[in-house]
């Protein structure tokens, strides 16, 4: 059954116009429910400490604190979208796994878009501590049952995620930060920007490299170090 509750929003830009904009935006959508206009991040601080926030569309650019910044400094944040006149900080906000990156002047159509990316991966958030024992992905035109035990790695793709287990690879639609949500923390690990791997399914490490048996999987050097200490040590 799908979720009929609206998702809580908060809005944060320092000019009133874009507020405005979003906030008509934000209007046409049924799925939505305002929580909060802000116009810095310390405003935004104060909501986020005071209520439940679900997605959050942060502008970048603003005096005293960045969104970039505000990001960077949060625990726990909401889903969020960057909303910004420039192009040069998209990096930045993937690294810091912002759901999606709007560049003014965007068009509702790519707003409600981005809505309801946002929507899906709070979505999966909220149900993150759970125990998983089974991911419903869509592959072509059917909903298929995957059970979590079986699964080895999961690859990131241009247009899609390809779930890798020993009998079978499954091609879906759903973004990697998605799956990764959706997988126990306990049991999977983010090795790459591109791969997610069954700590189970490890069998050594070679240089830069994972061996699965069935693949290598490339290891990022920045985390190489971390999965050598949790996984071998």
């Amino acid at each position: 059954m799908p979720d009929l509750k609206p998702s809580k929003v908060l809005l944060v830009d320092d000019e009133y116009l874009a507020l405005d904009l979003l906030e008509e935006f934000l209007r046409q959508l049924p799925q939505a429910s305002l929580v909060a206009k802000c116009k810095s991040a310390m405003e935004a601080m104060t909501v986020l400490q005071g209520q439940e926030v679900d997605v959050m569309f942060l502008d970048v650019q603003m005096p005293s604190l960045s969104g970039i910044d505000f990001l960077k400094g949060l625990h726990a944040p909401p889903a969020t979208v960057f909303t910004t006149a420039y192009r040069d900080f998209a990096v930045d906000a993937f690294e810091l796994r912002a759901t999606d990156y709007l560049v003014k002047p965007f068009s509702f159509a790519r707003f409600a878009q981005a809505f309801q990316r946002a929507r899906d991966e709070s979505a999966h958030l909220s149900g993150a501590g759970q125990e998983v024992e089974y991911l419903h992905l869509k592959v072509d035109s059917k909903l298929v049952r995957v059970k979590v035990e079986d699964i080895l790695y999961v690859e990131g793709m241009k247009e899609y995620v390809r779930v890798v287990c020993a009998d079978e690879k499954l091609v879906t639609f759903e973004r990697l930060k998605n799956i990764e949500a959706m997988l126990p923390n306990k049991d999977f690990t983010r090795v790459h920007k591109s791969y997610i791997v069954a700590n189970q399914a490890i069998r050594a490490i070679e240089g830069n490299l994972l061996d699965l048996g069935i693949a290598k999987i490339p290891v990022s050097r920045s985390l190489r170090s971390t999965i050598v200490k949790d996984l071998f040590s």
